[in-house]
C-alpha cells in the first residue's frame, strides 16, 4: 500500500478496501502511468475521493446530495487538491449523461447498489464508463451479516424476514432497497460484462466491537485483513467488496 494511504487509512473498517485499491493503483502505475482517472459514483463528501486525489490521481465524484458535495469541496480545499477533484451533482442513474464511455481507469461504486431501483442497469452504466482493462470497485451490504445481527440480538422475526425476502430487506421497515450475497453479486456483475477478480468481506468483526479504532487497534486491522478473503468469514462480514475488470477489446 502506498505510504500516504497506509498512514491515513488505518481504520479497520476501510483497511480491506484500501488494500485492494492500493494494489490496483500500483498495477496501473506499473503498466500505464502514474495518474489514474477515477470516477467515484455516490462518493458523498469524499471519504475515498480526497485521499485518492492526495495520492496524485484525478477524481470525479458523482453525488446527488448538494450538502455532501459542499463538504467534498471543503475537504478537497483543506487537503489542497481542488485541482484534482471534480464534483458533479447527479444520481447514479444519470451516469450516462455525465460521464463519457471509457473515461475512467477506476470506478468506485460504494454503498450505491443497495439504493438504486435497477442495480443491473447501474452496473451496465459503470461498465460502460470504465476503460477497457480498467477496474470497478463495488461495495454492498451483505444479507447474511444482517440476518445474523438481528438473530443475535433476539429479533428472530426480522431475521427471518431478511432471510426470506427476495431482496434481503424487512418490507416497510428498512432504510435500503436490497442486500446482497456473494453469489448474487458476482452473477450481477458478470451480467454487465465485467469479470470478477477479487471478493472480500468488509467488517468481519469490526462492526461488532465498540470503538474499533481503539479496541484492538492494529491487531483488529490485521485480523480484518487476514479474514477478509477467507470463507466463511468473508461471507459473514457486514459488507461485500468486489473488484471486477473490464476486458480489453
Amino acid at each position: 500500500m502506498p505510504k500516504e494511504s497506509a498512514k491515513t487509512h488505518r481504520h479497520p473498517r476501510v483497511a480491506v478496501v484500501w488494500s485492494v485499491l492500493s494494489a490496483e493503483i500500483e498495477r496501473f502505475a506499473a503498466g500505464r502511468g502514474a495518474t489514474m482517472r477515477i470516477l467515484d459514483v455516490g462518493g458523498g463528501s469524499g471519504g475515498f475521493a480526497v485521499p485518492l486525489a492526495e495520492l496524485g490521481h484525478d477524481v470525479t465524484v458523482v453525488e446527488p446530495s448538494a450538502d455532501a458535495l459542499a463538504s467534498l469541496r471543503r475537504r478537497a480545499a483543506d487537503a489542497g487538491v481542488t485541482d484534482r477533484v471534480t464534483a458533479v451533482q447527479a444520481d447514479a442513474d444519470e451516469l450516462p449523461d455525465v460521464a463519457e464511455p471509457g473515461s475512467a481507469d477506476l470506478v468506485l461504486c460504494h454503498s450505491v447498489l443497495e439504493m438504486v431501483d435497477y442495480p443491473d442497469i447501474a452496473l451496465d452504466a459503470l461498465a460502460k464508463v470504465c476503460a477497457p482493462g480498467g477496474a470497478v470497485s463495488v461495495l454492498v451490504a451483505n444479507r447474511i451479516a444482517a440476518v445474523l445481527a438481528k438473530a443475535l440480538s433476539g429479533q428472530f422475526t426480522t431475521a427471518l424476514d431478511l432471510l426470506h425476502h427476495v431482496d434481503g430487506v424487512a418490507e416497510g421497515r428498512d432504510t435500503i432497497k436490497r442486500r446482497f450475497e456473494t453469489a448474487t453479486l458476482t452473477a450481477l456483475v458478470g451480467g454487465s460484462g465485467l469479470v470478477t477478480e477479487q471478493v472480500h468481506g468488509v467488517g468481519v468483526v469490526g462492526d461488532l466491537i465498540q470503538n474499533p479504532e481503539t479496541a484492538g487497534g492494529e491487531a483488529l486491522r490485521e485480523f480484518e485483513l487476514a479474514t477478509a478473503s477467507r470463507v466463511p468469514f468473508r461471507d459473514m462480514a457486514t459488507n461485500i467488496h468486489l473488484l471486477a475488470r473490464k476486458p480489453m477489446r
